[in-house]
């Protein structure tokens, strides 16, 4: 992820990359298979995340949260995955963290962007890690002029233990705190607008505190068991508003498997359990009062609820033969704000097709709870739900990966309600409904050319739904018909530099017109971006140093994400529009990260992960 040019270090931008997602530029984050980026739920640990994503203000893209160091690796299912996982109709992204670290050394990074200190300790049986960061884009925009009034900054650290239980037993523990602050000018077709644009601040508080635990129980049994606390804080103002987003909550996890239960089969049963607050207001920016442009500006709402959310679900892998293999699973949960309950029922079956191939298979119903922006409105709804088909094909031998999808996805239950009458809770239901289908394909090699390392992903889509404010089923605007990047990574030795370049593609993405008939009938121009990275590796004063430089956009394509139209025609009788686009064409980033007192000096002869 830390190589892959146009990621800049970020797991959804490497994530983005890959078969079945919608690069969605104006919010940078996941949308899988036509879902919304709501659609996919981030798991750290075992344990959902709330809050996976950095605040952000109308069209300028947010970022994970999390630094791709903090893991030893990823599971990135785009359907069909395991009971285990709930409250994603579309995909999951499970993030597994590093165990103990493997020696004491200390890190340092400077950026064009801002800079960071870390250091972790290294003990027998216990790893200790703290870290601190600051960004603040400002000295890069005074380069690249942006529309923003204010650049982002952002300030954070982090604590980090990990403790090694008994013999095999393994206690993580992982806080956060992060502080951060961006303003922009948005373009906007109203006209007391239309000359300055309208501005959009945001302060955003973060904490958030993951704590696992891993170890054997006896007669084979693994017990797995956590708790994560997040609090998050937005202070949004747009013109002459204020809106502040508070959301509090607390999630438990046990998991329990046994993986001697049989020769044949495997079992895994667990419970989960949510408990969480939110709380909006809505207000006149007094500042902005006292001046007397918040003329008209309604008065202060408060809305909000609070849930308590329960879940089990129980799973078996099985072998059916020396070539089938198959998973079974179910979940249900029961939401005490909606009064409701479900159960999932989850089925995958793999045929293994000689020593390189297999054919797989998957289905099963997924649910979701509607998201904080309705439910503030009204508890009177119900769990959001969608069944997924796929059937898949893989091939997997020295070096080369080929990989095929074809899916159904079926929406039903989605929320919809009336636009022109928001704030009552009888405009809301679960009338929406929608599908998604399409084919996927990947295709990876390392061995046919000598250092290089190469995958294309493409997808197709055809996807229809009603949902939220869609009067009518449409294809919704953070969906492309066909999705395509290419990523390559090639090693030059003699230089110690891995060079990069990424690819990508999107087909034109619907829009609503309101001058022309019918619903999202417009189209935007596609979606083109060329991105190019470069790691050099070597040593200064001793310590193993990488120097990275990355740039994404490089030939400067105007890239449209859609267009914002005045909510009353003019004279003429045509709804002015203004066209949404990226803050700057490209982006360039540099940064050196040293590490010091490592016990190996770092190998420069072999390419960067």
């Amino acid at each position: 992820m830390l190589t892959t040019a146009g990621a800049l270090a970020d797991i959804t931008g490497a994530l983005n990359a890959l078969p079945g997602t919608t690069r969605v530029g104006e919010e940078g984050k996941l949308f899988v298979r036509g879902g919304a980026a709501t659609e996919t739920k981030q798991y750290l640990d075992g344990l959902p995340v709330q809050s996976p994503y950095a605040g952000a203000v109308p069209n300028l893209p947010a970022r994970g949260r999390f630094s791709p160091l903090l893991f030893k690796g990823l599971v990135f299912s785009t359907g069909g995955y395991s009971a285990e996982y709930g409250q994603a109709l579309s995909a999951v992204v499970a993030l597994n963290s590093t165990d103990l670290a493997p020696e004491t050394q200390t890190g340092v990074s400077l950026m064009s962007v801002g800079g960071g200190l870390s250091h972790v300790h290294r003990w027998a049986r216990t790893s200790l890690a703290v870290a601190a960061d600051y960004t603040n884009l400002g000295p890069y925009f005074r380069l690249v002029p942006q529309s923003q009034a204010q650049a982002f900054e952002t300030r954070g650290g982090s604590v980090r233990l990990v403790q090694q239980v008994g013999r095999y037993g393994l206690l993580k523990i992982y806080g956060t705190v992060a502080r951060q602050t961006v303003a922009a000018t948005q373009p906007d077709p109203a006209p007391e607008y239309a000359a300055q644009g309208r501005g959009v601040a945001l302060a955003n508080a973060n904490e958030y505190l993951n704590a696992t635990f891993r170890g054997p129980l006896r007669r084979g049994w693994i017990l797995n068991t956590g708790l994560a606390l997040t609090r998050d804080d937005n202070d949004v103002r747009p013109g002459a508003l204020a809106v502040r987003d508070v959301e509090q909550s607390a999630v438990a996890r046990l998991v329990l498997t046994n993986d001697s239960a049989s020769t044949w089969f495997n079992l895994k049963v667990g419970a989960e359990g949510l408990a969480q607050r939110y709380r909006q207001t809505y207000r006149p920016d007094t500042a902005a009062a006292a001046t007397g442009a918040a003329a008209g500006a309604p008065s202060v709402l408060r809305t909000g609820f609070e849930e308590q959310r329960g879940a089990v679900f129980a799973e078996s892998e099985l072998v059916l033969s020396h070539r089938l293999a198959g998973r079974a699973g179910a979940r249900a949960e029961y939401s005490a704000l909606l009064g409701r309950w479900n159960a999932a029922p989850r089925l995958a079956l793999a045929y293994r097709l000689g020593a390189h191939g297999q054919l797989a298979a998957a289905a099963g119903y997924f649910y979701q709870t509607p998201t904080n922006d309705l439910l503030r409105f009204t508890h009177n709804l119900g769990f959001e739900r969608a069944q997924h088909l796929q059937l898949s094909y893989e091939r997997s031998a020295a070096g080369r990966t080929l990989r095929g999808e074809v899916y159904q996805k079926s929406y039903a239950q989605l929320v919809t309600y009336d636009p022109a009458n928001f704030l009552a809770a009888s405009a809301y239901c679960n009338g929406g409904q929608g599908y998604a289908r399409g084919f996927d394909g990947f295709w990876r090699d390392r061995r046919s050319v000598p250092r290089l390392d190469y995958w294309v992903s493409y997808g197709y889509l055809a996807t229809v739904r009603q949902y939220r404010a869609d009067p009518v089923p449409a294809v919704p605007t953070f969906a492309a018909r066909h999705a395509l990047s290419v990523v390559a990574k090639y090693w030059v030795p003699k230089l110690h530099t891995q060079f990069g370049a990424t690819a990508a593609y999107n087909s034109p993405r619907a829009y609503h017109d309101p001058n022309q008939p019918g619903y999202n009938q417009a189209r935007t121009p596609s979606y083109q971006d060329l991105s190019l990275s470069a790691s050099y590796l070597t040593h200064v004063l001793g310590q193993y140093t990488i120097v990275n430089v990355s740039a994404s956009n490089v030939l400067g394509r105007a890239n449209t994400y859609g267009y914002r139209y005045a909510a009353a025609p003019d004279a003429s009788g045509q709804y002015q529009g203004v066209a949404l686009t990226p803050s700057a064409p490209r982006m360039l980033f540099v940064g050196v990260f040293i590490s010091i007192n490592k016990k190996a000096p770092g190998n420069t002869e072999v390419a960067p992960d």
